[in-house]
């Protein structure tokens, strides 16, 4: 599996469980440890050669507080207007 919205679910139910939310897919457990949810998707797309395209991707994750595949998706494939 490639990290579908189900696994990321339920990890990020798992880990945070009494944690406070963060922005960027970050995870505070109620003791203080830090997790990071990371799909293979997320990895693939930010290192894209394409620049912009990566960095679209990384803009969108640094607003969610839980990884969203398919808005990331959304965000590497937009067109930028010229």
């Amino acid at each position: 599996m490639r990290g579908s919205v189900k696994e990321i679910d339920y990890f990020c139910e798992k880990l945070s469980a009494g944690g406070p939310e963060q922005l960027g897919g970050s995870l505070k457990a109620k003791f203080g440890l830090s997790w990071q949810i990371v799909p293979p998707i997320l990895g693939e797309m930010m290192s894209d050669p394409d620049l912009t395209k990566s960095q679209r991707v990384m803009k969108a994750m640094f607003q969610m507080v839980k990884i969203d595949i398919n808005k990331l998706k959304r965000a590497y494939a937009v067109e930028q207007a010229s």
